[in-house]
């Protein structure tokens, strides 16, 4: 019996061979091997250093989270991270970040005010005092309500305002949140207009990143409680506050941020407009205490 001849889907590439793919992947297992051996060389040969041992192995994780991890992602992801909308905020080494969760229309003037009157509290500045002064207040666990985060990046810069929520008086322990503003004439995916768009999320403790080695906070994974409470807050603040949810703006997905942490969501973007609030403020009391924002859900603009 003669055996059918199998034909090649048309639809499907044919694989070819490429030497820069050889090489890429014989480079990137020659470096898992050499850092392997010499992790092993520092424990071996370590204790015959005595107490020279501890500094140097405190100068190689310095240099090594700080200075080559951080390069090397650097350039990799320059590679192969795309460098459009993806609803992915990245860390300043280029490695994906925190999702965006959040979208807002208002001003500036608007966002602030409504922030401020919710509880939040406008983060400072990363400079040398104020580092030191998050470094210092997590270890004694001093309270440190303008504690900084650090930076993102979305449409090629830092986000542009952020606040946070310290619980029980704990550095290590707080609700925050980034703000980008978006570009003139720019629309997210499926032609829903906003000012702003944001990633909140909730940082659960302090440690060390799985990509690069360096202290960081660690996130909770589940993002949609902390976007959830976000909204919360502004619609408890404010009467004037209307709510559209984008629902299934995304897939609904597991992954890590850029330090590492697992994070999960269920896609969808709530779109907080605030661009009644100060006008509200100025109207009848009585008449806006009456009124509630209401939500709206929309799908199918992704």
């Amino acid at each position: 019996m003669t055996e059918p001849i199998k034909r090649r889907d048309p639809l499907v590439p044919r694989r070819r061979f490429s030497v820069n793919a050889a090489l890429d992947d014989l480079f990137f297992v020659f470096a898992g091997l050499a850092a392997i051996w010499l992790a092993y060389l520092i424990i071996t040969e370590a204790f015959s250093w005595g107490w020279w041992a501890i500094g140097f192995a405190v100068a190689f994780w310095l240099i090594l989270a700080y200075l080559v991890l951080p390069r090397l992602h650097s350039i990799l992801t320059r590679i192969y991270v795309p460098s459009y909308f993806i609803g992915r905020a990245r860390t300043s080494d280029g490695l994906l970040g925190d999702p965006v969760n959040l979208a807002v229309l208002g001003t500036e003037e608007q966002l602030t005010r409504c922030m401020a009157e919710a509880g939040w509290t406008r983060a400072d500045d990363i400079t040398a005092a104020s580092t030191w002064r998050i470094v210092s207040s997590t270890m004694l666990r001093r309270s440190y309500d303008e504690a900084p985060v650090s930076p993102l990046f979305l449409f090629g810069r830092r986000q542009d305002l952020a606040y946070q929520q310290e619980v029980e008086g704990n550095p290590a322990k707080r609700h925050h949140v980034r703000f980008w503003r978006c570009p003139d004439g720019w629309m997210l995916p499926g032609g829903h207009r906003v000012d702003w768009v944001a990633a909140g999320t909730f940082d659960r403790a302090v440690g060390f990143s799985l990509f690069t080695l360096q202290i960081t906070h660690k996130i909770d994974a589940d993002i949609d409680i902390e976007r959830d409470h976000i909204v919360r807050t502004l619609r408890e603040a404010h009467t004037g506050v209307r709510i559209v949810i984008i629902r299934d703006f995304s897939t609904g997905y597991h992954s890590r941020n850029g330090g590492g942490d697992s994070i999960h969501t269920d896609g969808d973007l709530p779109v907080v407009d605030l661009r009644r609030v100060v006008q509200a403020r100025s109207a009848d009391a009585a008449e806006e205490a009456v009124e509630e924002a209401p939500v709206t859900e929309l799908r199918g603009l992704s």
